[in-house]
């Protein structure tokens, strides 16, 4: 991998920007009905929909300098774990983006999503200027509640959200989870 193309790299990963090329990746990971259960509980996947995804993910490297979606490799074998994101949020603008990401099950546990979010939220507070950071899942979604707390997001709300899919569990909600510049600066010490 060339050292142009990373956007972050933590012990074991390394992110890069996403290429047209990458569909066949995305459509690997968004086939498992496991890792979309959250999202739209499994349902099969549209190829023409991940072909407009990712060039709507492609586009926020232009649109947002040092924001967007990021494909995870492992550094060690070259492998695509999956993606991260960290863009502006809905209405919120580049001082407070949302963090997320969705994984391979063969990822799931060795601790990937809490190194690199934690990496990505360094880089904003460090590098991007941003006052807050926040991720959102549903409350039932309790793999991804852990990650958020290990990375020093706190709880903020639940709220219900209109989605177009129903899935087992959305009548608890979703919940928001963030850190502001204050918080990741008293918890630096702390680390």
């Amino acid at each position: 991998m060339c050292e142009v193309d990373v956007f972050v790299e933590t012990d074991r990963l390394a992110l890069r920007r996403f290429t047209h090329d990458d569909l066949e990746l995305v459509i690997g990971l968004d086939s498992d009905p496991g890792v979309k259960r959250y999202i739209d509980d499994g349902a099969a996947i549209d190829r023409d929909d991940l072909v407009e995804t990712l060039d709507w993910w492609l586009g926020y490297y232009e649109e947002f300098e040092g924001y967007g979606f990021w494909a995870a490799i492992e550094k060690a074998t070259g492998e695509f774990v999956g993606w991260f994101h960290f863009r502006p949020g809905e209405g919120a603008g580049t001082l407070e983006p949302e963090l997320g990401y969705r994984l391979h099950r063969r990822s799931w546990g060795q601790g990937y999503a809490t190194e690199v979010s934690r990496a990505l939220i360094d880089k904003g507070f460090t590098e991007l200027g941003v006052e807050r950071v926040y991720a959102q899942t549903m409350a039932v979604n309790a793999a991804s509640r852990r990650v958020m707390e290990k990375v020093g997001l706190r709880f903020v709300r639940v709220f219900h959200a209109d989605w177009p899919v129903s899935i087992p569990g959305d009548e608890q909600g979703d919940v928001e989870y963030a850190i502001d510049r204050a918080q990741w600066e008293a918890d630096r010490g702390t680390r």
